[in-house]
């Protein structure tokens, strides 16, 4: 497979509160970072599909959580773990245990992307609101993480580009599947959720099956000005990309001026964590701009 070159901009992780916080076939040798990533923004969704490697599915065999390290790491060394980054990046009205500098969320409102419902989280009820692998660790196992090292793996399963806090219920059902078993209940989300799904991919150097293959095509056929999310590199959190005065992001993310520049680019309703969303396009704050 040819080399790629060009590294993703990051930004999955900032916190919405200032918390302070290819070709068809390839060969059996095991992926490595030698190979670096095509950037987010120089593919369209498309092209991005035709640059993964298709072949046929590994066995799960030897698969188990615990080979992608402690469920949740805190792989940046900012004192909070990954969970709590991800919960703290997606939910809004949050509340924090005392004593944890903003770190442990113990309550917020989720505008939840895969069934579109708002969803209370509470700490004592904590499975309402789960953290997502987009791609999931079993199916990342079995496309090539199995001949990752360990320290990869713990890298990829704390990506908080591939992580999303989601309706518990609806990731349930979902499991390991890929986006051939199993897609978002709510339709509008499923040209984000499979363009998130490639950009991980690529980025991870992690192969489809021909029937998850056609399946980001066949959604993504239906959109085919969706963007590529910008954070799918992101090996762990990160600062929030800059802006001048409250302008677009200095790095080249997906900016819209306006709600009508989303509507005509086919984004709209932009969430919370999705390509080009920002709070000045979000009046109510509910985490859905441009509704």
């Amino acid at each position: 497979m040819a080399a790629l070159c060009a590294l993703f901009a990051c930004g999955a992780c900032a916190s919405t509160s200032g918390s302070g916080r290819s070709d068809h076939g390839v060969s059996s040798s095991p992926p490595t970072e030698a190979t670096a990533a095509v950037s987010g923004s120089a593919l369209g969704p498309i092209s991005a599909v035709k640059r993964i490697v298709v072949k046929g599915r590994a066995p799960k065999t030897g698969y188990s959580r615990d080979k992608f390290g402690v469920a949740w790491s805190d792989v940046d060394h900012n004192g909070c773990d990954t969970r709590n980054d991800i919960l703290n990046r997606d939910l809004t009205d949050k509340t924090w245990r005392d004593g944890t500098h903003g770190c442990v969320v113990i309550g917020g409102v989720l505008s939840e992307p895969y069934t579109r419902r708002t969803v209370r989280f509470v700490k004592a009820d904590a499975a309402a609101v789960q953290i997502d692998h987009v791609v999931a660790l079993s199916d990342a196992w079995q496309t090539g993480a199995s001949f990752w090292d360990n320290e990869r793996r713990t890298r990829f399963a704390n990506d908080p580009a591939n992580l999303l806090a989601v309706d518990g219920p609806a990731n349930e059902a979902k499991g390991d599947a890929d986006a051939a078993s199993w897609l978002p209940p709510n339709k509008a989300y499923r040209c984000a959720y499979v363009a998130r799904q490639v950009s991980v991919k690529l980025h991870w150097q992690l192969w489809a099956t021909p029937a998850e293959r056609a399946a980001f095509e066949r959604v993504l056929a239906t959109c085919p000005a969706q963007p590529l999310p910008d954070d799918a590199a992101s090996t762990g959190p990160s600062s929030p990309k800059p802006t001048v005065n409250g302008g677009p992001p200095t790095t080249g993310a997906v900016y819209y001026a306006n709600c009508a520049a989303a509507r005509a680019a086919g984004a709209a309703p932009v969430h919370r964590g999705d390509p080009g969303y920002r709070t000045a396009l979000d009046g109510d704050g509910d985490g859905l701009a441009c509704e």
